[in-house]
């Protein structure tokens, strides 16, 4: 049994945004598109993202990150994705991807924030299985 919750859960219009955001971000990380990615990620000190090899606290180090990785070998198939929304600001996506000629399954975590400029990832995690 679910508890009461002060706010509403995927509201339609709100997980469409979402997944729209979500969507664009994809498409930006497996295209590089190194400035749509800056902009979807909060620019501020707060703003987290955990890889798989590194650690980065700020939108400086998120951005030298992204400035520094190679290009190559970006695209990947996404399983399992689910992205919730919890009340009109706040949601969570979280998918699995595989990649060719990588055996292990990664996991991938954004949380998101609707902000004036539109929604924006605050943290995100990237890891392997296995």
């Amino acid at each position: 049994m679910e508890a009461s919750l002060p706010f509403e859960v995927n509201i339609p219009e709100v997980l469409a945004e979402v997944t729209a955001a979500f969507q664009r971000y994809e498409v930006a990380l497996t295209t590089n598109q190194v400035e749509v990615l800056d902009e979807l990620f909060l620019d501020g000190p707060h703003t987290v993202r955990y890889g798989a090899t590194e650690n980065l606290v700020g939108v400086d180090e998120i951005r030298a990150f992204r400035l520094g990785r190679s290009p190559k070998n970006l695209m990947r198939v996404l399983g399992r994705t689910v992205i919730t929304s919890y009340g009109r600001d706040f949601a969570v996506a979280n998918t699995e991807f595989t990649r060719e000629g990588e055996r292990r399954i990664g996991r991938q975590s954004h949380s998101w924030v609707r902000f004036g400029q539109g929604w924006r990832i605050v943290a995100a995690h990237v890891s392997w299985m296995g």
